[in-house]
């Protein structure tokens, strides 16, 4: 008999981090559901780092090796001054890294993450549906009624709102409204050998520069070249509606090295990324609904942790689920579950939307901040985990 056999676990949301939890509560024996409102599953964008702290994860659900096949692995995460393009600091991912860690650094693109995670999720007996968006969750007793817009009404123990930045359910607990950053974000993948290059890149390259920045790194296997350029928007500030438009690409990148100017021709120009975060929270429970993912802790992209962030929460309630759920008393265990839960992940996850604000505000210097931070960044102990320990090196585990 698994650990939650006899328990019902409806999830409204498919991304990412709804389907790592699908996966995670499917595979200790919980009948899980899954809504999601688009008519397929998918993920919009391109690029995605992912630390050891969420290849660990990956690992112990047997899909470390298939995603890493897709993915690639770069040798270090670069900083560079956007200005002058001269290396400020890097961060060695090799042996040394990796056992420390427990896991590598890679990156890889969105939609494969995505497909791996909904494809062991339905292996694992998960029942997920699409076309269908939750719009509301009331606790009901010992359990939830879960109302979609198809007009049905769902009865399960416990509901899971991973519905993203602009969450529906959130507003069962909190008033607050996302936050914009003022920053606009172009993404962009080509063929690697198509993109103009002035060296061979096997590196996470960050170019920061004043009121901007630029990264690249490879994807598929090499195959691709991903680049994202993120800049202060001018329309933001004078009230444009549209605002970050391609209109304002271009001027916010002429003070850049020409390395930075030659990848923003490869960008895609039809769509672009607003930025928005949301004010952390510390209470992500509204009865036996618990916010998990962007709902409840939408991060600026800074620390690249956001995704990873999903597969902790995945992995923190299906475990705390599985260690309790019994000994609580099974379906009345959910309440204790759901706080246990909370408890672990609100400080963290709040710590990294707060220290990704911050980081923001570091790389985005201009005048003498630009100065003292590249010195900073000159000088720093390059063999020293001191300042990474608390992000790489996190566990959920009791």
């Amino acid at each position: 008999m698994s650990k939650l056999d006899g328990t019902h676990v409806i999830i409204a949301g498919g991304g990412i981090g709804g389907a790592a939890t699908a996966l995670a509560l499917a595979r200790k024996g919980a009948a899980v559901s899954l809504f999601e409102r688009a008519n397929e599953f998918g993920e919009v964008g391109a690029g995605l780092q992912i630390g050891p702290h969420g290849a660990r994860i990956l690992q112990s659900w047997g899909l470390l090796e298939q995603v890493l096949a897709d993915g690639f692995q770069p040798k270090n995460i670069v900083f560079r001054d956007a200005v002058t393009a001269e290396t400020l600091t890097k961060v060695d991912l090799g042996a040394e890294f990796r056992a420390r860690y427990g896991g590598p650094y890679f990156v890889t693109h969105r939609s494969d993450l995505h497909a791996t995670l909904v494809n062991a999720a339905i292996a694992a007996g998960a029942d997920l549906r699409t076309g269908v968006t939750v719009t509301d969750v009331f606790t009901d007793g010992d359990g939830v009624v879960v109302s979609t817009d198809d007009g049905h009404d769902h009865v399960a123990d416990v509901a899971l709102a991973m519905d993203g930045l602009k969450s529906r359910l959130r507003q069962k607990i909190s008033d607050d409204e996302p936050v914009s950053s003022g920053y606009a974000a172009y993404r962009g993948t080509a063929p690697y050998r198509a993109v103009e290059l002035d060296e061979e890149i096997e590196d996470v390259i960050g170019y920061i520069g004043p009121n901007c920045h630029f990264i690249q790194y490879p994807l598929r296997r090499g195959e691709l070249l991903n680049q994202v350029a993120v800049f202060k928007s001018p329309g933001y500030e004078q009230g444009v509606q549209g605002w970050g438009g391609p209109e304002e690409l271009g001027p916010a990148f002429a003070h850049c090295h020409d390395n930075v100017r030659r990848g923003i021709d490869y960008l895609w120009k039809d769509r672009w990324w607003p930025m928005y975060d949301r004010e952390p929270i510390e209470n992500w429970i509204d009865g036996r609904m618990m916010l998990l993912g962007d709902a409840a802790h939408p991060p600026l992209q800074y620390l690249a942790s956001g995704a990873v962030m999903a597969l902790e929460d995945a992995k923190c309630v299906a475990d705390y689920a599985a260690d309790d759920f019994v000994e609580g008393g099974h379906r009345q265990a959910w309440p204790l579950i759901l706080k246990r839960v909370n408890a672990e992940r609100a400080p963290r996850c709040n710590r990294i939307l707060s220290v990704g604000r911050m980081w923001g505000e570091l790389w985005h210097l201009d005048g003498v901040g630009r100065i003292g931070r590249n010195e900073l960044f000159r000088t720093r102990d390059m063999s020293s985990y001191k300042y990474t320990d608390w992000l790489w090196g996190y566990s959920s585990d009791r």
